[in-house]
């Protein structure tokens, strides 16, 4: 059931429905052996923070081969509409790409999203020709809005950025996996691979997992275990959970019972 469970996404096939980011890793190195454990084939990376214009100074570039995976450039640190449009227009310039992953903070301390200033830059990207995937709180009415405006995918959050907290919320997620017009992909919360599993046994389309790999005890472990728990969660949802009841249903059939 994997093999014919292609993943479209913004008009490409990808295999993966795992995604990976690439910040709070001891090194290049060791970001690049994670990645490769995960099996992901989109990266995403922070403009702001991870060198991938630069070419005279240590590149991420030179440890991620962007012929080989879809390099997804993400405005995290961005906390107005106009410095996340302008390092959209940055990375797209820097010969990147058009697909984004959108991110405007609208506090400090918990990270959470600006949902109003997310929708005006998600407006003014998508009329530019970027392909948007909006990071956002796990709000139904602000998902289809995204969604409704032209955005490639939308990206509801499962707990706080970098939390590990787990699907605090599913029901959320279900009403907006229910009224979803595209991929759903859970992003922020996800501490481990039973989180993983659990997003997608609800129905999600993928995952965007950072902190959870990169802040393990052995990164490239992890990633191998969250490829594994995407696959996993993935082939459940597919092949349909029995549903739950209150009393005890024998396993074996009660006729022709040998007496």
């Amino acid at each position: 059931m994997i093999e014919d469970d292609a993943f479209q996404l913004a008009g490409r096939t990808f295999r993966s429905r795992l995604i990976v980011g690439t910040g709070k890793y001891r090194d290049f190195a060791e970001t690049r052996a994670a990645v490769e454990a995960s099996g992901a084939e989109i990266v995403t990376v922070a403009v702001r923070r991870v060198n991938i214009t630069d070419a005279t100074r240590e590149n991420l570039l030179d440890y991620i081969d962007p012929k080989r995976y879809q390099i997804l450039p993400n405005t995290a640190g961005c906390f107005t509409v106009e410095d996340a449009v302008r390092t959209c227009r940055l990375a797209r310039e820097a010969g990147v790409g058009d697909m984004v992953k959108l991110e405007v903070i609208g506090d400090q301390q918990t990270l959470f999203p600006d949902v109003p200033a997310t929708l005006e830059a998600a407006k003014i990207l998508v009329k530019e020709g970027f392909k948007v995937l909006p990071y956002i709180t796990d709000d139904p009415v602000a998902c289809l809005k995204l969604a409704e405006m032209g955005c490639a995918a939308v990206m509801p959050l499962a707990a706080p950025i970098g939390s590990g907290m787990g699907i605090r919320n599913p029901y959320n997620l279900r009403i907006i996996l229910e009224q979803a017009k595209v991929p759903v992909i859970v992003d922020a919360g996800v501490g481990g691979a039973a989180d993983a599993a659990e997003a997608m046994e609800l129905g999600c389309d993928g995952l965007l997992i950072n902190s959870a790999i990169a802040g393990a005890r052995d990164p490239v472990a992890m990633a191998r275990a969250m490829k594994l728990a995407v696959e996993a969660g993935r082939l459940a949802y597919r092949a349909g959970r029995i549903g739950m009841k209150l009393y005890a249903t024998a396993s074996s059939p009660l006729n022709g019972l040998i007496r």
